[in-house]
Formats: structure tokens, sequence, C-alpha cells
């Protein structure tokens, strides 16, 4: 997985860079290390007069292998952001796997259904 950093308002240095890149070993590796996924990674300052309150905000967006997806994150401190940005991200990817196993599932059990009406004696009952 490609990960692309932007820094919006705050100078990304690299332990911000590295603290980012370690965080999202998670992601990465639930994702799989395909490098057909592209993430854009936003930290950002919302507010350059603020001292206090949630200022903080990182953003991720993972595309590829027909994902997409999006997790957003607001905090007092950059870290903590990046940390619920990770959290939220994962959740979204083990949401994503869930539901396509749960198409391959139901179409699975569409096709079992159908099969089980062509047969010439009908139902299970029906073969005494």
């Amino acid at each position: 997985m490609n990960i692309n950093i932007k820094a919006t308002g705050i100078s990304l240095t690299p332990a911000i860079s590295e603290y980012a890149d370690k965080r999202l070993a998670k992601a990465v590796k639930l994702l799989g290390s395909d490098p057909a996924f592209i993430a854009d990674l936003e930290l950002a300052k919302t507010s350059a007069h603020h001292q206090k309150g949630d200022i903080f905000r990182a953003e991720i967006h993972i595309v590829g292998k027909g994902k997409d997806l999006f997790a957003a994150a607001e905090d007092a401190d950059l870290y903590a952001a990046i940390d619920g940005m990770r959290d939220e991200i994962v959740r979204e990817i083990r949401a994503s796997k869930g539901k396509s196993l749960s198409v391959v599932r139901r179409s699975g059990a569409m096709v079992k259904s159908m099969v089980k009406g062509l047969w010439p004696w009908g139902s299970r009952g029906d073969r005494m």
C-alpha cells in the first residue's frame, strides 16, 4: 500500500511521519501489502488562533481493488487524532470484509435453493 502524507497548517516532521506509518501498520496488515491500494493521509490543524479544544484533525482515504474507505478524527492532540483515525479505519476495513463475505454466503445460499428446486422429486420429504 502506498501512503501519501499531507500536512496542512503544521510542519510534517520525521517523528510525526514515522508515528503515522507505525499506527497504520494494522490497516496495512488487514488490507495486505498490495500496491494497488493508495492511502491519502492528511494531518491538519483546523484553526490557527484557537489554543484548546479539538484543533487537530487526521483524515485517511484508501482507494483500490473496489474499495473506497474514509475515516477522520479530531482531537486536542495530533497523536490522539491519528490514533482515533486509525481505530475508525480499522473498523471500516473489517466491516467491508464482513459485507463482502456476507454477499458470498447469500449468493451461495441462493444457488443452493435454486438447485434444490430443480430436482425432479421435489423436496427431501417426497423421496420416500
